[in-house]
This record gives C-alpha cells, structure tokens and sequence, in this order.
C-alpha cells in the first residue's frame, strides 16, 4: 500500500527565525496525533538548518527546493547531494514548475539532476504539469507523458521506488484555482498508465503521486480520497500552521 506524504514547499518565503518558529509549532500541532500521513517540510537553503534542529526527535522529515548534479567543484551558488545529506534531507523537488518556466530549466539539465539525487542517496520529487494554455488546447496529457519520458527515461524499475512524483497543474498554483477532484484524478489515472507503459503495471501502481496546486484544508479530504492521489505538495498554504496542519489532519476535518 502506496504510503500518503504531505510535503511543504516554502518557496522563496521565511528567514531562518521564522523557519524555525514555523517547524516547532507545526511539531507541537502533531503531538500525540495517531495515523499521520509523512509530512516533508521544504525550507530554503538558508533555513534549512534551522528548521531541521527543530525537527530533531520528530517524524517530520526535510526536503530542499533544488539541488545541482555535480558532487563538488566551482558552481557558483549551487549545493550538493553530500552537502544535503549531511543536513540530514531526505528529499529534494526536481522539475517544480517555476524552475521549468521561471528559472528556463529544461529535461536534460533535469533528468542529471534527478539522476544525481537518486545516486546522491535521496529521493526526488519530480514535478510534472501543463500551463493553461496547454490545457485550453487539449495538450495536457501529452505534455505530461513528454515530461515524464524525457527524465525517468533513465531511471530503472528499482530506482523508481525511490522516486515520488507530483502533479502539478501550473495555472492551479498561486493563483486560487484548483483542479477539480475529477481533473486531478484524470490526470493522475494517464501519469499511472504512462508509467506502466514505461516501465511495467507494478511500477505504476507503486509509484507515490502527489497533487499540488492551491491544495488548502478545504479540499484536502476531496483530493486524498481519491484512490490514485497519495498525498500533496502544497505552497502557500504551507506558510502557516494552521493551514498546514489542516491539510496535514485532513481525516479530522
């Protein structure tokens, strides 16, 4: 059985101070709480320290926004599998939506990133997911399935138990807009069948897919229960405790 993650990714948003007071007040929101999906915060790089010493003795879990493929040399700017591992990641988004249409990144840089993060020892969350006008002309599906065949097309049936993916729409993030739950249902059926005709049936049934785009705790029951959606990746609802919490407690509400 495909385990749920509830993963939280803070963008370019929070200081160290305010990072760390985020991740004890969500640790303390967990207390005692029983039958919890894996919850994943994702700080920037310069919070990431503190947020994990808040973490420490917890079950919640860090991830990092980005990571460079290379182990080490003169990359300016840039962090390493080894330099997130010794921070104690466990995950790192590769292919989110505004580094493809914001940053410029395409599929080859990301497919050595995704590569790299596997052989780092850490597990990606690779970002798939149409802009508007794509949906508007009928493109999302076959958008979708060129994301995900260009960067797992090296990756082996072993290696993708270690790899969780997450289904963005882009016009759905920021922006209030959901996919309705029949919408991201569709989607996430075509990536599972797309994943099954890359790799094989069980791949694709064992595969962690997560929905992320405008995920807020009044619809977070909605979206979880559909039976191929394991979780989500949420933004700016992750900002705030009580938002996060709510989602992270959806059976409660």
């Amino acid at each position: 059985m495909r385990r749920k993650i509830i993963a939280g990714n803070w963008k370019m948003n929070l200081d160290h101070r305010e990072g760390a007071a985020l991740a004890s007040t969500i640790v303390d929101g967990l207390k005692d709480k029983e039958d919890l999906p894996e919850v994943v915060l994702i700080p920037s790089f310069t919070t990431l320290p503190a947020v994990a010493g808040e973490l420490e003795g917890s079950e919640i879990l860090t991830g990092a926004q980005d990571m460079w493929y290379e182990k080490a040399g003169a990359f300016t700017g840039e962090v390493s599998a080894e330099m997130l591992s010794s921070l104690g990641c466990r995950y790192v988004l590769v292919g989110h939506s505004e580094r493809r249409h914001v940053i410029g990144e395409g599929a080859g840089l990301l497919a050595d990133k995704l590569r790299a993060v596997l052989d780092g020892g850490l597990s990606p969350i690779y970002c798939v997911g149409e802009l508007l006008d794509q949906r508007e002309a009928g493109k999302a599906e076959s958008v979708v399935e060129e994301q995900l065949r260009s960067v797992l097309s090296g990756v082996s049936r072993r290696e993708m138990s270690g790899v969780v993916l997450a289904y963005e729409p882009v016009w759905a993030i920021g922006t209030g807009k959901t996919a309705t739950p029949e919408d991201a249902s569709s989607m996430h059926g075509h990536i599972r069948d797309v994943l099954s005709r890359i790799f094989d049936a069980g791949t694709a049934d064992e595969t962690i897919i997560l929905y992320g785009g405008s995920v807020k705790p009044e619809n977070a029951t909605d979206l979880m229960s559909d039976p191929d959606i394991d979780g989500a990746l949420v933004g700016g609802a992750a900002l705030k405790a009580d938002s996060f919490l709510g989602i992270i407690l959806y059976r409660a509400t």
